[in-house]
């Protein structure tokens, strides 16, 4: 059985992830902060979707603890396939481009790329060494496109994205895929933005590993 590991494992996004993947074969590596709610997670996961899961407690900003939780993981079980980096970013965090200070861009430069590097880190030399695996991020429409409101966090997605498209282009020619979901819009179940139809994209393209980039929702 395969394994992913996803950061950013909460109710919304994250545990349609982890529910798309486990549905399609893979057993799931649940990092965010909480214990308490990865035990839960995990549980609703195995009683409502068969799916196998456990919980790994890791705050993201703090790397000694994220490299912690992958040698939990790797304990627990051995070969990561696929990393999925989706952590979800408070609206309350967002500013507008004239409210943006160094110590607000620096929060989300930590949050995102140093988190992102951290992981990867953690992944990629056994992937290099199998000749296999999977890198997939999640960010928000303002890491191809600048919007004004989103000028703090944009400056760090667009950041992240610029280095896993040089990733992608070195990594392809080893076998291993390097796959980038910019989300367009809300996240929000029933809508436009359902976390499932997203968890839908993302599994497709890990699955077709046809482009690194790829913009939800797809216009006409």
């Amino acid at each position: 059985m395969k394994t992913l590991a996803l950061i950013g494992a909460g109710p919304g996004l994250g545990f349609s992830i982890a529910k798309k993947f486990g549905q399609n074969g893979f057993r799931i590596a649940l990092i965010s902060r909480d214990q308490q709610r990865l035990d839960k997670m995990a549980e609703e996961l195995k009683t409502d979707f068969g799916v196998e899961a456990k919980g790994f407690a890791a705050d993201i900003m703090d790397r000694a603890s994220l490299v912690r939780a992958f040698t939990a993981v790797k304990q627990a079980y051995g070969f990561i396939d696929v990393l999925d980096f989706s952590p979800g970013i408070p609206l309350n965090r967002y500013q507008p481009t004239m409210a943006v200070t160094p110590e607000s861009a620096l929060y989300e430069f930590e949050f995102q790329v140093m988190a992102a590097l951290t992981a990867i880190q953690q992944v990629l030399p056994d992937m290099l060494e199998k000749k296999t695996g999977a890198l997939l991020f999640t960010t928000g429409i303002s890491s191809v496109q600048p919007l004004p409101i989103l000028a703090n966090v944009g400056i760090a997605m667009s950041g992240l994205r610029n280095y896993l498209t040089n990733l992608y282009n070195e990594l392809a020619p080893q076998g291993v895929f390097v796959g980038h979901l910019a989300i367009g819009v809300m996240i929000q179940p029933g809508q436009e933005g359902d976390p499932d139809i997203i968890a839908d994209t993302l599994y497709g393209i890990y699955d077709r590993k046809e482009q690194f980039d790829t913009v939800f929702p797809q216009k006409a």
